[in-house]
């Protein structure tokens, strides 16, 4: 469970933002990885070079560092999200020696190191082949699709399933789980009559009804945390939002709709008896390339800058964890 959004405060910008909601208690810490980084491919076992330096949240376990959303030198980003019951990956082959099989735990850090632009992953994408692999977390090939922006607003979702690769242009710059995507697009004309204006009175017979009072035009909103009604809150939130004048202003936007979507612990119980919850909540601004974020345990929101010094770093570099001890100012 997750969900993800894209954002502009004046023309000329663009950020890209996510709740991460899962059930395993995650470490995350963000990491980064500078320009011709060199690791191995766990399919092919031969060296891949990343041209570009990307900074991202991510989690390293038994010495597989997986990435869960990150922007690069370009500002281009991207997130990984959850795709159960959907998600159906390429097989290894050794056949098309032209194509790169990446892991599907690795594919967000191969694009972020590869791509500058939305235009740029769509032209990669012919030669990439997404092969599951079992991470070392869930002990699964995880479910996973992609959202992915660039600065100039351009927003793409990638799913793979029993069709194919499908990359899909996304003009309400909203993901969340399943089902897929083009039935979320489908599934907000259920909502067409939700609006921030007030109800009028109506007439049942001789009955005169009013409403209660304000909010009235959005009583076709869905109100629990399942996918679908993730995506419809936030798409609804995100168009009806007031303009944001600058970042500051767009980063209090983005982490007031986001709270809509944000489940507190006990309230989701998976079947395993675990509590899914949002564990954290980050905001990218794709043109300074910082991040602002808070936690489950920290609600204040921080940052963290691109950090350009260390492009000459021939290693990822851990920048620390996201989890901080929360502290309770004074007036």
């Amino acid at each position: 469970m997750c969900t993800a959004i894209t954002s502009q405060s004046l023309p000329g910008t663009a950020y890209l933002g996510r709740n991460m909601d899962f059930s395993y208690p995650l470490q995350p810490h963000f990491y980064f990885s500078p320009e011709n980084y060199r690791w191995t491919n766990v399919i092919t076992r031969k060296e891949i070079c990343n041209p570009y330096s990307f900074m991202g949240i991510g989690q390293e376990l038994d010495g597989v560092l997986s990435f869960f959303d990150g922007v690069n030198e370009h500002g281009f980003a991207a997130a990984t999200l959850y795709f159960a019951g959907y998600a159906k990956y390429d097989h290894a082959t050794v056949q098309n020696v032209s194509a790169t099989e990446v892991a599907s735990y690795d594919f967000l850090s191969y694009i972020l190191g590869h791509c500058a632009s939305v235009e740029d992953f769509l032209s990669q994408m012919d030669q990439i082949h997404i092969i599951g692999v079992s991470d070392p977390l869930t002990q699964t090939v995880a479910p996973l699709h992609w959202i992915a922006q660039d600065r100039t607003g351009n927003c793409v979702v990638l799913e793979l399933t029993d069709r194919g690769a499908e990359m899909y242009y996304n003009p309400i710059g909203v993901l969340a789980n399943s089902p897929d995507f083009p039935w979320h697009m489908t599934n907000l004309r259920n909502y067409m009559n939700t609006s921030p204006l007030q109800t009028e009175k109506a007439v049942w017979g001789d009955v005169q009804l009013t409403p209660f009072g304000q909010g009235g035009g959005t009583m076709p909103l869905p109100g629990g945390y399942t996918s679908p009604e993730r995506f419809v809150r936030v798409a609804y939130l995100k168009t009806h939002r007031l303009a944001s004048e600058n970042t500051e202003a767009a980063v209090i936007s983005f982490f007031q709709i986001m709270k809509s979507v944000s489940i507190p612990q006990g309230a989701v119980v998976t079947v395993r008896g675990t509590n899914d919850y949002t564990q954290y909540t980050s905001f990218i601004d794709l043109h300074s390339r910082k991040y602002f974020f808070n936690t489950y345990e920290n609600l204040q929101i921080k940052t963290v800058d691109f950090p350009v010094a260390l492009a000459l770093s021939a290693t990822i570099i851990d920048l620390g964890r996201l989890v901080q001890p929360m502290t309770f100012g004074k007036l």
